[in-house]
């Protein structure tokens, strides 16, 4: 238990440092952005049915088209990614690269060529989906709490994934949650096989990574 305990200390402090560290990023790029006229979302955000502008799915998150554009993303985005990232680095990184994909992906195929999509929001929905839906799958009861908490606080948001906001990705929102359901079930802990072999309880060389991963539900 205090083995448990530690594991989840530590890997809350990492998802505290990374969110705080990508709030920076995402500060800083706003502001050379602003000074540059937002040219850099003009010129790396997606664009769809191009198939140069793909990358550029990994870029949009970074990117914003106001003050008021990242001001609103950024509470979210780091509520929601710390509760996706507290439970281990290793699944945060993975659920985040579904999540972009899948939402680069739905803007990349179905948003009209003329427009320009920019903007965090895609991963907020895909956190919001990814911690719903892992406290539903994970036999977890810490996890469990955390998306009842997280749906009933932002469950409103889902508003957004139809489009009946003029001038706001909704494909990119629907693309996002997609992804964060996703990787829900893709990262979900599997329960061990009733016919595996016990967990060793040795005092053997790799007996402490082997606990480890057990804490961590790998």
């Amino acid at each position: 238990m205090a083995a448990s305990l530690t594991r989840l200390l530590l890997d809350s402090r990492r998802a505290l440092l990374t969110m705080l560290g990508l709030q920076a990023v995402i500060w800083s790029v706003q502001v050379v952005n602003w000074l540059d006229d937002y040219g850099l979302s003009w010129d790396f955000g997606l664009r769809s049915e191009r198939i140069d502008d793909l990358p550029e799915m990994f870029t949009m998150p970074f990117l914003h088209f106001s003050w008021d554009h990242v001001a609103a993303n950024s509470m979210p985005l780091f509520v929601l990614g710390f509760l996706a990232a507290y439970r281990g680095m290793r699944k945060f990184l993975l659920a985040s690269l579904v999540i972009a994909v899948s939402g680069g992906l739905l803007v990349w195929l179905l948003e009209s060529p003329n427009h320009v999509t920019a903007g965090a929001s895609g991963m907020v929905y895909g956190y919001l989906g990814y911690v719903v839906l892992r406290g539903v799958l994970d036999r977890n009861v810490l996890d469990a709490v955390v998306g009842v908490v997280v749906a009933a606080v932002y469950s409103t948001i889902l508003i957004g994934v139809l489009p009946v906001a003029q001038g706001v990705s909704w494909l990119g929102h629907l693309g996002g949650l997609i992804g964060g359901l996703a990787a829900a079930v893709l990262l979900r802990n599997r329960p061990a096989s009733k016919s595996a072999p016990a967990a060793p309880t040795s005092n053997g060389p790799h007996a402490d990574l082997l606990r480890q991963l057990d804490d961590l539900g790998l």
